[in-house]
């Protein structure tokens, strides 16, 4: 616990040195900064908390599901973006065109990965086993801004300014057994406990929703 303590500290002190938040036009929060109203999780709720403006991830595997009234929680073109910090080994990641499960990793929808120092391989930015990185942008113990863009078929990935990820889905693809709803559709985002020795720090989680 004085382990979890510490990074919590670390965290706020980063969270009050940097700049106000500033919503632009068109920039809708999803995350109150205070509760987990309008989020969803199933199994394994404790893994997430809120303290100091943040959604603190740690605990056992489990999936918080954006479960409120924003375009009734259903986006298909959009820009998302939110600020992580991850500690090291941490593994997490932001799912997209997802939606609600109990348990077990969500089905349905891209995973965009958050893992600079974990023993996978696939890091930060990635479209999990879909298109996957191995360079390593950001730093653990450092807040970035992820910037994730759907438009039609294409996902962009940003990590704070740099493009890390540009992605075109195939017509008519076609996934493995086990992953056939691994595809662009629509659906909701979902934030990731990937193991009890993550620990993982989102917070300004937001979306501007495109035609």
């Amino acid at each position: 616990m004085k382990k979890i303590n510490y990074c919590c500290f670390i965290a706020c002190l980063l969270l009050s040195c940097s700049a106000s938040k500033q919503h632009a036009k068109g920039w809708i929060s999803l995350f109150d900064g205070k509760t987990l109203n309008n989020w969803k999780v199933g199994d394994n709720a404790e893994t997430f908390s809120v303290d100091s403006g943040m959604i603190i991830v740690h605990g056992k595997t489990a999936h918080l599901f954006y479960d409120g009234p924003v375009l009734d929680h259903n986006f298909k073109n959009f820009e998302f973006k939110a600020d992580v910090m991850t500690h090291k080994g941490t593994n997490s990641g932001i799912y997209i065109h997802t939606g609600y499960q109990q348990g077990g990793w969500p089905s349905k929808g891209y995973e965009v990965q958050v893992n600079n120092s974990h023993t996978d391989w696939i890091r930060t930015g990635s479209l999990y086993g879909i298109d996957n990185i191995k360079e390593v942008y950001v730093k653990d113990n450092e807040w970035f801004t992820m910037y994730i863009t759907v438009e039609g078929k294409r996902v962009l990935v940003k990590l704070n300014d740099k493009v890390v990820l540009d992605y075109t889905e195939p017509d008519n693809v076609k996934r493995e057994k086990g992953d056939e709803e691994r595809v662009l559709s629509s659906g909701t985002f979902a934030l990731q406990g990937h193991d009890p020795k993550s620990l993982t720090f989102f917070k300004n989680i937001m979306v501007k929703p495109l035609r």
